[in-house]
């Protein structure tokens, strides 16, 4: 599967390039296998739709004129307080080699163990994979539905792997697994005031004199 969106070659390098930003285009950079780095833009709302669909491992068409360059997101840059995205880096790829990259994991399906009163806890966000950029998925879906009973767990060898992919994890790697919630202590603390004006009355008794003795 791959995604296209329109790019168009720029000039404006350095700090000008706030003034792409103004206008709604994000500055982009075109780079991989020996090629010279491409300076490019992409329409900031294009993109953002692009970028939703397609993630880091899904292959993206650059359509640049009547030019088409197949291409992974490298590196999104954004901006930490608004999310703006700020800048783009795009891997250059060839047709028929394959490529490396980490493909996330989506559980799905209803969390059955926090019904049951455990909780369910994800250890595993993402696998390490080699195949044909077309063959690679935007994701892993797996579905937990099963898992509701404590120390229960999903390996990776659980779950069905497309043809043409090849993992880098050992097939023991636990994905996601349930376990018992942790009990609550209730710490009781001393009860030092009472205790010590306890004491204080005993010593008061202690030193009073009764009444009829100091008659005599």
């Amino acid at each position: 599967m791959s995604i296209e969106l329109k790019a168009q070659n720029r000039t404006i390098l350095g700090k000008k390039v706030k003034h792409l930003r103004a206008e709604g285009l994000i500055p982009a950079e075109i780079f991989g296998h020996g090629l010279e780095n491409k300076h490019i833009s992409v329409a900031k709302d294009e993109f953002a739709r692009a970028y939703k669909k397609a993630g880091e491992n899904t292959v993206i068409e650059l359509l640049i004129g009547e030019e088409k360059t197949s291409a992974l997101i490298s590196h999104v840059a954004q901006n930490y307080i608004s999310g703006e995205t700020l800048a783009i880096d795009f891997y250059h790829i060839k047709k028929g080699e394959k490529i490396r990259t980490h493909v996330p994991i989506e559980y799905v399906g209803t969390d059955t163990a926090a019904k049951a009163g455990f909780v369910l806890v994800k250890v595993t966000s993402q696998l390490e994979v080699e195949a044909l950029p077309e063959n690679i998925p935007h994701s892993f879906k797996i579905d937990v539905s099963a898992l509701q009973e404590s120390g229960q767990n999903m390996e990776v060898k659980d779950i069905k792997i497309p043809e043409g992919i090849k993992l880098f994890v050992a097939p023991d790697t636990v994905l996601v697994t349930v376990s018992e919630k942790a009990k609550e202590e209730v710490v009781v603390a001393p009860v030092v005031e009472e205790e010590n004006e306890k004491k204080g009355e005993e010593k008061k008794d202690e030193n009073e004199t009764p009444a009829n003795e100091e008659k005599k």
